[in-house]
């Protein structure tokens, strides 16, 4: 039997993960409306702590052979999120910015294995950039329908990718990368390891933006 793709394996087995993430109290919330735009901000402040920890690492491990094919400056998104908060929360909003408790440990675990472990950063590159190619277009949709934000512009900029002019042929190419890690196979399972808990980090901060934001009884 032909052994699957590691794009396949990896893919697969975080599903019911992945699942979860998506389906969690708080996004279910902000997608169907029923939360304002102060907890959209929220959640985009908080994805900048994230992006932050991957992309301050992202020129150490350009040269490095399992994460750098991986580095690219078209998928970069700090520049873009800071875009979009200047418009969500207005001048100075770095100075107040606070990353909540799940937040702060999810940074923090990125930018652990950034430093220690380059595969490790694969498996957290692979949940956070793949998604925002992917379910992150719909996210982008609701909100310019939602809270009447110029299509593709301030507010949503960290989910447009100008430098990406065929995102499909781009998430192929993006996946025989994976299909090609230069690891040894149980290497690839600490991958397949390490992106389950990069979605369970993921759900941790949903989690905490749910407390945040209770809906009314």
């Amino acid at each position: 039997m032909t052994p699957s793709p590691f794009s396949t394996v990896i893919r697969t087995a975080s599903h019911e993960q992945h699942t979860e993430a998506e389906n969690s109290t708080f996004m279910s919330d902000l997608l169907g409306g029923r939360l304002g735009v102060d907890a959209y901000a929220r959640y985009t402040e908080q994805l900048w702590f994230v992006y932050r920890a991957l992309e301050d690492a992202a020129q150490s491990l350009a040269g490095d052979p399992v994460a750098g094919p991986f580095v690219r400056a078209e998928l970069l998104r700090v520049a873009a999120l800071e875009r979009d908060l200047d418009h969500l929360l207005g001048d100075g909003w770095q100075h107040r910015s606070v990353p909540l408790p799940a937040t702060a440990a999810y940074a923090e675990r990125v930018a652990e294995v950034a430093g220690t472990w380059p595969a490790g950063y694969v498996a957290h590159h692979y949940t956070r950039y793949l998604g925002d190619l992917s379910g992150g277009q719909v996210i982008r949709g609701i909100a310019e329908k939602t809270w009447g934000f110029e299509r593709k512009g301030d507010g949503v900029r960290f989910y447009v990718f100008d430098g990406i002019g065929n995102p499909a042929a781009f998430k192929r190419e993006y996946r025989e990368l994976l299909d090609a890690l230069a690891v040894d196979d149980l290497e690839k399972q600490r991958v397949v390891d390490e992106c389950r808990n990069a979605f369970a980090l993921n759900s941790a901060v949903f989690a905490d933006l749910a407390d945040a934001y209770p809906l009314s009884a």
